[in-house]
């Protein structure tokens, strides 16, 4: 599991940091009609080289902050790959 706290209609999608175990990624997509949760899910299972079906929002659906559960990895591995550039 990783908490995220979600910022859409930025100009581009990319990880903001990490306050208090929750990590903050801005999004380029809107917050209509599932585009920002899909574009959510796009990029971390990029970031992480899985593909989307491993990836699902399991709270947090309609809200800033998410609960994104990731199947088949460590949330140390996870942590390290998001955060590198």
């Amino acid at each position: 599991m990783l908490r995220v706290r979600v910022a859409s209609r930025s100009p581009r999608t990319m990880i903001r940091g990490e306050s208090e175990g929750v990590l903050r990624i801005a999004l380029a997509a809107p917050p209509v009609d599932g585009e920002a949760n899909e574009e959510l899910i796009r990029f971390i299972a990029k970031r992480l080289d899985v593909g989307r079906e491993m990836i699902t929002i399991s709270s947090g659906r309609t809200s800033r902050n998410k609960v994104v559960a990731i199947r088949g990895s460590c949330q140390d591995r996870i942590r390290q790959m998001l955060a590198e550039d």
